[in-house]
């Protein structure tokens, strides 16, 4: 619920909040100098700018340009220079690093493999290179006074036809770095019953799996994605707002397929930022997060691509708060929600939860308390 007291969170605070991401691909979250060095070093010339700033400024403009094959050309660019062991490795390290300074504690992030093989690695060489620079940068933070833990998901192009390769790949690795696996890439067109036999396969391995479904395509893509395919999460959902009616006395009306994703609690990964990019909400206010929070389905806060949204966890947060004056109660919930449904074992959510994140909300608000009791005592006249 939310709180009754109005202690809406600072931007500082935002930071320094205990939060866990469980949707962002790595090759949509890379530094705009490490591109350029990547590039410099792999001589790759086709970068439309070679100065960081105007670089960073040229991916978001391309991702909020409503044009679906400038969009897609950001993501050549990034995999253009994530094509060796080494360059996997700085990007992995940096991606860490760079959560664990904007106040992430677990993430869990995606990328695919298939797509660095251009120069000559193979899929094992890709997934240890990751992983590597994973557990780098996680020493590099915790020498910087941060803590993370960085999973891996490995994603299958849904356009492709090497899901069942990609799954049994994860599961051979599920006890060095990777959690889960995902499927991405356009959903019109291409369903995630295409890739049954990778779903059948994970589930017969006792694996977990998400899937990108309800971004664009609709609550067909949710159906199947949870009815044929068992789907553990939700990448996105946010079209699951399709099948709820609100009438115009407030009252609510749930539909067979809302009911059941709420009922069985199936964590939703929703990226506002990115769901203004790609036209899934028109606006902030207009987000269905704020009705699906209001509801109490399973969400979670999550980033999808930083570079191309040009976003942070925190900065998904203040526009949250911004928009819905949500409280660090209102964080507590999401964040909690989102370790509930990470890809590790309970015990470990378990403590991560009572060990990491309450403690870390709990200063914070007592923080906002003996702020709220200074300035009282302040205002009180002798």
């Amino acid at each position: 619920m939310t709180s009754e007291t109005p202690n809406l969170p600072t931007p500082d605070q935002i930071r320094r909040s205990p939060k866990v991401l469980l949707h962002d691909h790595l090759d949509g979250g890379l530094r705009p100098g490490t591109i350029i060095e990547l590039a410099r070093d792999a001589g790759y010339e086709n970068l439309p700018e070679t100065d960081a700033d105007k670089l960073g400024i040229w991916f978001r403009e391309a991702a909020d340009s409503g044009s679906l094959p400038r969009y897609l050309e950001t993501f050549a660019h990034t995999c253009a220079v994530m094509q060796t062991k080494a360059a996997l490795f700085r990007v992995a390290a940096e991606c860490a690093e760079d959560l664990a300074e904007d106040g992430v504690v677990y993430a869990e992030i995606r990328y695919a493999p298939e797509q660095h093989l251009e120069a000559g690695l193979t899929l094992e060489e890709v997934v240890e290179a990751v992983n590597d620079g994973f557990r780098e940068g996680e020493r590099r933070a915790k020498a910087n006074g941060h803590r993370i833990r960085v999973g891996a998901l490995l994603t299958a192009m849904r356009h492709a036809a090497r899901a069942l390769e990609i799954a049994e790949l994860a599961n051979r690795y599920r006890d060095n770095g990777v959690v889960g696996f995902d499927i991405a890439g356009a959903e019109a067109g291409f369903p995630p019953t295409r890739h049954l036999d990778a779903f059948e396969y994970l589930k017969r391995e006792n694996n977990h799996f998400t899937i990108h479904a309800g971004e664009a395509f609709g609550l067909p893509s949710i159906w199947q994605a949870l009815q044929w395919c068992g789907a553990d999460r939700l990448g996105h959902g946010v079209k699951i707002i399709d099948d709820i009616e609100v009438a115009a006395d407030g009252s609510v009306k749930l539909g067979r397929l809302a009911s059941y994703v709420r009922d069985k609690r199936i964590p939703l990964e929703m990226c506002p930022t990115s769901n203004l990019q790609t036209a899934a909400a028109a606006s902030y206010a207009e987000h269905p997060i704020g009705l699906l929070r209001k509801l109490h389905f399973r969400l979670t806060v999550n980033t999808d691509n930083r570079l191309m949204s040009g976003t942070s966890m925190s900065r998904e947060f203040e526009h949250l708060v911004d928009t819905f004056g949500y409280t660090l109660d209102d964080m507590q919930w999401f964040t909690v929600n989102a370790m509930k449904s990470a890809f590790i074992p309970f015990d470990e959510r378990l403590a991560m939860i009572n060990e990491v994140i309450k403690p870390g909300y709990a200063e914070l608000k007592s923080e906002w308390l003996f702020q709220q009791t200074a300035s009282t005592s302040g205002s009180v006249s002798v």
